[in-house]
């Protein structure tokens, strides 16, 4: 019997908040293929840890003897290793146009979510992470933690207008990959889950349509994702 796939998964201060968008990537993907995997708690701290992937982020996933680092990366391979598992992408098109989903959600969505999560994220680290996160990203936003707590309301009215494409879409289907989710819905919905397990924050108005298909997303792959406790 081969043994199950390892992933590296970045962690709170509590060990079950998984928080992490790009690692919410990878264990959905896994899902979607179902193939069976072991979580491996890691923090910003411990980048001894994953040293022999050649650089210092999650996800890592070790498959074997192989390792495989970036969650676009190893959606890839998992497509190109396990083509006998459900597809990822269905076929090349659908590849490009989650690979456009991947760089939208990652360039415009994650930057808009960490204006309004930041504060309160700060808060569910490990103690040994928190210096490094708060110094990394007050660089990366040139501003502070506390400027953009002030600066909350505007962001969240700022956010709600950044999701207008997605609000738009999926209005009139299920999923954005259709009838059922697959690694664009995995993408998108991981910041999600990131603003769930960060803060307490509301970032959908309640009468956001989006609810539906978070929802769905919630309860897809046997409610995988409502194992992530929300914020308090």
């Amino acid at each position: 019997m081969r043994e199950p796939l390892k992933l590296y998964d970045l962690a709170g201060a509590d060990e079950r908040v998984r928080f992490s968008p790009n690692c919410w990537r990878t264990r959905f993907a896994l899902a979607h293929k179902a193939l069976p995997c072991e979580t491996v708690v890691w923090r910003f701290m411990e980048k001894d840890a994953i040293a022999f992937s050649g650089q210092g982020k999650v996800p890592v996933l070790v498959d074997g003897t192989r390792h495989v680092h970036d969650s676009w990366t190893i959606a890839l391979y998992l497509e190109d290793t396990y083509p006998d598992r459900p597809s990822l992408f269905g076929g090349a098109a659908g590849r490009g146009l989650a690979r456009f989903v991947n760089q939208w959600t990652s360039e415009v969505l994650h930057p808009a979510i960490a204006k309004v999560v930041l504060p309160d994220l700060v808060d569910i680290l490990h103690e040994g992470d928190r210096d490094y996160y708060r110094s990394t990203r007050e660089a990366a936003f040139g501003t502070t933690v506390g400027a953009l707590r002030a600066a909350r309301e505007d962001n969240v009215n700022a956010l709600r207008t950044t999701l207008r494409p997605l609000r738009s879409t999926l209005a009139d289907q299920k999923f954005l990959a259709g009838d059922a989710p697959n690694y664009a819905d995995h993408v998108a919905f991981s910041a999600f889950l990131w603003a769930h397990a960060s803060s307490p924050v509301k970032i959908l108005a309640a009468d956001d349509t989006l609810h539906a298909w978070c929802g769905r997303m919630f309860d897809a792959y046997d409610g995988l994702a409502r194992l992530l406790p929300a914020a308090a």
